[in-house]
């Protein structure tokens, strides 16, 4: 729900792609983005990026959506949680996805495969990255909930969460609607006929 109201406020322009999917139990994620941009395979910038992490940091690594390696595993979620970030977004794989899906720290990837990552560079920290053609700059806000991620543009925060809770309102409205039998339908027929569209009688 909450990365729905997000999308709808922001005109479905922040979305990451269906192909990024959560991987554990449960749980909401909400962070600023520690970015990192590195090679397909490798996570030597990620295990940097864990240690540079702030509490409450969310890490979001493009792994250019490569998933014949993972990129995080046990051991690094672990890292992760004992530093109090917030949850991982990983444009690539991971592995030790049984024992993820116990947890309700939020990790969201493109796979799983039980291949190992390479530790060799190249990478970078904190630099605009993109994710299936969403940008994510450094100190953006991410937002993850059972349907995917969002991305909130730092400078737009205030006014997002405005959008989002009027259309949290207008979304409750018409579930009243439905519920009590009350919803206006005449809407459709009307998009419909400003297409062209023509219905027999009757």
């Amino acid at each position: 729900m909450i990365c729905s109201l997000a999308q709808s406020a922001s005109h479905r322009l922040s979305g990451i792609g269906a192909n990024l999917r959560p991987y554990h139990k449960k749980g909401k994620l909400v962070g600023c983005a520690i970015t990192v941009k590195t090679r397909p395979s490798d996570n030597l910038m990620v295990h940097k990026a864990i240690d540079l992490a702030q509490s409450g940091d969310v890490i979001v690594v493009d792994a250019g959506g490569e998933v014949t390696h993972a990129i995080i595993g046990e051991i690094m979620m672990r890292m992760a949680q004992k530093k109090g970030i917030a949850g991982f977004v990983i444009h690539g794989a991971i592995r030790d996805s049984a024992v993820i899906r116990e947890e309700t720290f939020p990790i969201y990837a493109r796979g799983v495969t039980h291949h190992g990552p390479y530790k060799d560079g190249p990478g970078e920290i904190n630099v605009p990255i993109t994710m299936d053609g969403t940008i994510v700059n450094p100190g953006d806000i991410i937002v993850g909930d059972e349907d995917g991620v969002v991305v909130v543009p730092y400078q737009r925060a205030n006014d997002m969460i405005k959008l989002a809770q009027e259309q949290q309102r207008q979304e409750k409205q018409i579930l009243q609607s439905i519920k009590d039998g009350t919803l206006d339908r005449k809407w459709v027929d009307k998009i419909l006929e400003a297409k062209g569209c023509e219905f027999p009688d009757g």
